[in-house]
């Protein structure tokens, strides 16, 4: 079988025009419709179109290989149209597309014609071939120009298969996409042209649609330098373990080949480490124990947030220091870090980059569990458990609802009095896996429905379904349940606090800063802190002094609760100098940003490591951070403002004391970390 045979005269459109991306697939679609291969057009434009919405076909230099795999269509094809002013197409190097293949696939077990699609893909590396197509006059001269090419490839491969393969493989590579027909071969293509050009030996495995090609063996593996795995689908890793490799999309085959040979034959590649659960055809994320891939969701999690937790930390930790500077430090009260211009810019950018770690942790969790239809539902239920339900006060039905609204107006939303309903980091992960979990429900329910709705369910079904039942169990479940929690616990602060038991005060708060930093404990403990020094301010505003017993009880609490949360990152960041084992390569090289944000008093700085591993994190930063708070009320240490860490350290009682219960906090939490903390993987 050759290109002819798949490419109609009738599906060939020269000098085409087009108003935009959709515009062009909806005409390569009616193209393709000539040639009779179709049997349902509709269904297979669908396919096309959920294709694209996986990664854009553009592969750059002008062309776009859109393409679909379905039982829509009858038999293989192809249509093409050449855009002499080309059209805006998403490509990966931004150019607008002037050449385009539309490819249609049965999805059946006979695959003799992928060995066509995939030489049309190779050929199309070829400037010359796609200079030939994009200059022809007539649609007979545009076939003339592909028989021709074909031809002389199927010689030089007739030629190259009666040659003896080189002694030493340098280098070893996989190329992979989902479809396993156009960007497979692609990138195999432009590793073995590059490679020629550096003068590198490479052999490459693809594993297209038809299987794996020229697969690479043992003794090949042992004997290469390095290996590269060009791959958006899965493909058998754990027979590398040992070997340095490059793992990158295969998109980066097919654009970044030079720059991947290079870094390969130089050895700049880490040492590739199977998991022992991996199987031959699966990740480890998919195959290992319950424990590891709820770890491995965790961190896709972590790892997208950290981002947002140490950029935003930095800059609201700027605003502190402007104000400072500015002369603030004793007199900002609850608005510093925005007292100029300057620093409420810092603080409002950071502060909205700080807001978004929640939601990015949650999304990409579900993301993880459940690929990309799980983020929207991740991101929502992260955002309920950052924001909490809405406030029942701002609507004017507020107290005018019966029967079935009454039931939504008590339960989904948040009364005048119901307290605080936020949830935090904690509700975050657990709105992640939710979320994810939903997905996949909604995946398999969804499974038996007609193929003609699979265009509709990763953009309707899946996304409407799932942010209604997150949206359900966060505002009428957990998010009611974390207020319930909250009312309880400050309950019980103002009672330790009428019965003048100060010390023990001290250890709860500081112990509170440091369970969920930034969730519903942590921030009963900061709002207590802040209703206490609201009634110092009456007291003396009713004729009391500043250093009457009711007066200083209130300011030793607040310092209590911010020594709490500044131990945290401190500790975290000492543990990261001192016990390097315990933690990634990533965890260890934000030591220093932790640092600055501990000194600022952002306690959530420490939010990737305990969402990482919680059972070891969590107790020993609970346990610093008490301690700090006991060793501060016990010194009788006072602070005057709400927040900013060091940098109202000028209004801070008997400082140098507190200084010292700050850092015996910090160390027992990097002591601890040090002892309990399990060796990073």
């Amino acid at each position: 079988m050759r290109i002819r045979d798949l490419l109609a005269a009738e599906s060939i459109q020269l000098g085409g025009k087009a108003t935009g991306k959709q515009d062009l697939l909806d005409q390569m679609v009616d193209l393709m419709a000539k040639c009779g291969k179709i049997n349902d057009v509709e269904t297979y434009r669908k396919g096309v179109y959920a294709r694209e919405e996986e990664g854009t076909t553009g592969i750059g230099e002008g062309i776009a290989i859109p393409h679909c795999k379905s039982d829509a269509v009858s038999r293989p094809g192809l249509a093409a149209m050449v855009i002499p002013e080309g059209v805006d197409f998403d490509s990966l190097d931004g150019a607008p597309v002037n050449l385009i293949f539309l490819i249609a696939a049965p999805n059946t077990k006979d695959n003799v014609h992928l060995d066509v699609l995939s030489k049309l893909s190779v050929l199309l590396m070829d400037e010359n071939f796609t200079n030939g197509l994009k200059n022809a006059k007539t649609v007979d001269e545009f076939l003339s120009v592909i028989d021709a090419a074909e031809t002389e490839k199927d010689e030089k491969e007739e030629k190259t298969e009666t040659q003896t393969a080189p002694a030493g493989i340098e280098v070893l590579a996989v190329t992979a996409c989902p479809t396993g027909i156009a960007h497979t071969y692609m990138a195999a293509e432009a590793l073995e042209k590059k490679a020629a050009e550096l003068g590198i030996t490479i052999k490459v495995e693809t594993r297209g649609s038809g299987g794996a090609k020229n697969i690479v063996t043992d003794e090949e593996i042992k004997n290469a330098k390095c290996v590269i795995v060009a791959a958006d689908t899965k493909v058998p890793m754990d027979r590398f373990d040992g070997k340095k490799l490059i793992e990158c999309k295969v998109a980066d085959g097919i654009n970044k080949a030079e720059e991947l040979l290079k870094k390969a034959v130089n050895g700049d590649a880490p040492v590739y480490k199977a998991a022992r659960e991996e199987s031959k055809e699966e990740t480890a994320s998919n195959t290992g124990s319950v424990g590891h891939q709820i770890y491995t969701h965790l961190m896709s999690g972590v790892s997208h947030m950290l981002p947002f937790v140490i950029g935003g930390g930095i800059m609201t930790a700027l605003a502190f220091l402007i104000d400072t500077l500015m002369g603030y430090g004793a007199t900002g009260g609850s608005a510093f870090g925005s007292c100029t211009p300057l620093s409420a810019f810092f603080k409002y950018g950071g502060g909205l980059a700080m807001g978004m770690m929640v939601p990015v942790l949650a999304g990409y969790i579900a993301y993880s569990i459940a690929d990309r239809p799980g983020l929207a539902v991740g991101f929502t239920g992260g955002l309920l458990a950052s924001s909490g339900n809405a406030l029942v006060s701002g609507y004017t039905w507020a107290d005018q609802t019966t029967g079935f609204q009454k039931f939504i107006s008590d339960f989904a939303f948040q009364q005048a009095n119901g307290g605080n309903t936020v949830s935090g980091f904690l509700g975050g992960i657990l709105a992640g896996f939710l979320a994810g979990f939903i997905v996949l429900f909604l995946k398999k329910i969804c499974s038996k429905l007609p193929a003609s709705l699979d265009g509709i369910k990763p953009t309707l079904i899946y996304p409407l379904g799932g942010i209604f039942i997150i949206s359900v169990l966060m505002c009428f479940i957990f998010n009611p349940l974390i207020g319930l929690i909250n009312t309880g616990l400050s309950t019980m602060l103002t009672a330790l606090s009428n019965a003048g038991m100060i010390t023990l005060l001290g250890l709860i708060l500081g112990a509170m800063m440091a369970i969920d930093m930034g969730g519903p404990i942590n921030k009963a403990a900061y709002v207590f802190g802040t209703g206490m020094l609201s009634t110092a301010s009456q007291m003396m505003a009713n004729g009391a002094q500043s250093s009457d017993p009711a007066v200083q009880a209130c300011y030793i609490a607040m310092a209590s609760i911010m020594v709490g949360g500044m131990v945290p990152p401190v500790g975290i960041a000492l543990a990261c100098q001192f016990f390097p084992k315990k933690f990634t390569e990533a965890e260890r090289n934000s030591k220093v940003s932790n640092l600055v944000m501990g000194c600022s008093f952002i306690t959530e700085g420490a939010i990737p490591f305990a969402a990482a591993d919680p059972a070891h994190v969590i107790p020993c930063t609970m346990v610093g951070a008490g301690v700090a708070g006991l060793l501060s009320a016990f010194f009788g240490c006072t602070l005057m403002a709400p927040h900013g860490g060091i940098f109202v350290f000028a209004t801070v009682g008997n400082p140098l004391m507190y200084i010292i219960a700050w850092a015996i906090g910090s160390v027992i939490t990097a002591v601890l970390l040090g002892l309990i903390k399990k060796d990073a993987k």
